[in-house]
């Protein structure tokens, strides 16, 4: 019985991979040079506009920046092959990373948050700001929702969730300009109070986020299991293989953006062990070639028909 072999259009082959790998890099980079331009602009002109929403808004920028270090970083650690410490490879350092991104969102929203009440606590001090401050957030808005749509378009397409939870890192700061912009229409309009409130709603909105990915992320290094959708369709690729009678006792684990899988397959019990090995190599090589699975370990169980003669029980001497 030939073996089948990885083609260039599997899911995860070299090819692919090289490809995933060039892909998030370019995308980060992207990020990099739009959130180095950004911070810069909204940290001076909020500064010279006296609008705390607006240096709110740049310092979330610059965190960006801290993040899209990590996400390279990551993609470059989750590449490397297995090794004698790591013998299922690297994966799971974009989980890792992804624990790192939603801790530094944390931070960031409880520190803007922080600052925000403080200024509330004592409305009388709130200055009226410049009206330059207004047009830097539209700008800012603008750029910030093109770069999340261009990452989200990236993410999906080389399927990283490290990459989906960066692209909507910056659907958030998106989120964030619109509300810092609100607030400086506010300000501008004779309730000054409207800008460190503003303030106060991008940092929940930090906050929020930033929970959403840590959790998550926390999960997934707990060994949490994917969807019952893609558990039923690496289920049923094992049941299509020729010469596979059953399945039971399937169990899933997150492996980074790959899965490691283990399966009870049941052949027929009057096969020879050499050819019920051929049949879980073959059904182990369909899985691979159709699931973003990185492993699958089976254990092979005796199928018997069930008109066939049951075997004779020996006493116990």
């Amino acid at each position: 019985m030939r073996l089948s072999t990885y083609t260039d259009d599997s899911e995860d082959s070299p090819a692919r991979l090289n490809e995933r790998a060039a892909a998030a890099s370019r995308s980060t980079w992207v990020s990099v040079a739009v959130n180095l331009l950004l911070s810069t602009i909204q940290i001076a002109v909020g500064v010279m506009s006296k609008s705390q929403g607006l240096i709110a808004d740049g310092i979330h920028s610059l965190s960006d920046l801290v993040s899209d270090f990590i996400v390279l970083l990551a993609g470059h650690h989750s590449r490397k092959d297995a090794d004698d410490e790591h013998p299922y490879g690297h994966q799971r350092f974009e989980t890792a990373a992804s624990l790192a991104l939603g801790a530094l969102l944390l931070a960031v929203g409880a520190g803007m948050l922080w600052s925000a009440v403080t200024k509330l606590q004592s409305p009388e001090s709130v200055p009226t700001v410049h009206t330059v401050a207004l047009w830097v957030a539209g700008g800012a808005l603008v750029a910030k929702e093109a770069l999340f749509r261009y990452m989200l378009a990236v993410a999906k397409r080389v399927k990283s969730s490290m990459l989906v939870a960066n692209a909507w890192h910056a659907r958030s700061d998106a989120a964030s300009s619109l509300v810092v912009g609100v607030g400086i229409v506010g300000n501008l309009a004779g309730y000054p109070i409207l800008d460190p409130i503003a303030a106060a709603i991008v940092g929940f909105m930090i906050v929020r986020m930033g929970w959403s990915f840590g959790w998550d992320a926390l999960h997934d290094l707990m060994d949490r299991a994917v969807d019952e959708q893609e558990v039923e369709a690496i289920r049923q690729t094992l049941a299509d293989t020729p010469g596979i009678r059953g399945v039971h006792d399937l169990r899933t684990r997150k492996m980074g953006d790959m899965i490691v899988v283990d399966a009870h397959i049941e052949v027929d019990g009057q096969l020879t062990v050499e050819a019920g090995h051929e049949i879980t190599v073959a059904a182990r090589d369909r899985v691979l070639q159709r699931h973003r699975v990185l492993t699958l370990m089976t254990h092979l169980d005796p199928w018997r028909r069930p008109d066939a003669n049951q075997p004779t029980v020996l006493p116990s001497p």
